[in-house]
């Protein structure tokens, strides 16, 4: 039987949802909750992968077991054992032909900005020292869902067989007068793709790139006329949807 988990995490001391060698993940922490409340080894497939220090309002997992699970008893139990940087929200049993990664049909990610010095939002929240041409960076983020090939904003040497994505919502929307985020919504994302979009989008936002030459990076396809990747910490997966 397929199971369905959804849950959030704060990425902040995690190298990253997948398991590495040299250090902890949240698939690794999750794996080993999982297995210890079922008592059998238990093997947790994701629906993408976040980088280092990035945080998930809404990530999705699946696992197989043979066991007829309780789901709300098992959520119960799972935020008993989980450390409490990671939280159970819900389980549900799937077809078994759901995949966690390959059924999702879209993926939801907010990076977080704030224009003043505030201890509240620093671990969260990109603090941004220079005055930002909203206008103009609204219209680059505009003219992203123009295109679907973003070469441009992939990590070099990423071992990925197609750079194409379906973006369905690129978007500034602003929460406050000192505070505001980056929205994009697509079908899938390429490795460490919206931090090079979020820096690529700066860029304008200074005046160091107009928007014809904005066009330019995302037609040349080329990684190092791109912005900078923006720093983790203020990047969330908001919501994974399925069908």
């Amino acid at each position: 039987m397929r199971y369905f988990l959804f849950f959030s995490y704060d990425g902040t001391v995690y190298h990253g949802w997948q398991i590495q060698p040299n250090g902890n993940s949240v698939q690794a922490e999750l794996q080993k909750a999982l297995s210890t409340i079922l008592r059998e080894d238990i093997s947790v497939v994701g629906a993408g992968r976040t980088d280092t220090g990035v945080h998930a309002r809404k990530m999705s997992a699946h696992f197989d077991t043979e066991k007829m699970l309780d789901c709300e008893q098992t959520v119960y139990k799972l935020n008993r054992v989980l450390p409490r940087d990671i939280a159970a929200l819900d389980m549900r049993q799937v077809a078994d032909d759901m995949h966690a990664r390959f059924s999702a049909v879209a993926r939801t990610y907010h990076y977080y900005f704030h224009t003043r010095r505030d201890p509240f939002l620093r671990h969260y929240s990109c603090e941004t020292y220079y005055p930002l041409d909203m206008d103009a960076m609204q219209q680059a983020a505009e003219i992203i869902k123009e295109y679907s090939d973003f070469s441009a904003f992939c990590k070099s040497g990423s071992d990925v067989k197609t750079t194409i994505c379906k973006i369905k919502e690129s978007r500034f929307v602003i929460t406050s007068d000192h505070t505001f985020y980056y929205e994009v919504i697509a079908d899938r994302f390429l490795r460490n793709m919206v931090r090079a979009i979020v820096g690529t989008l700066v860029e304008v936002g200074r005046g160091r790139l107009t928007l014809s030459e904005f066009r330019k990076v995302i037609e040349n396809g080329n990684r190092s006329n791109a912005g900078e990747s923006m720093p983790a910490h203020a990047l969330f997966l908001e919501d994974v949807e399925y069908p």
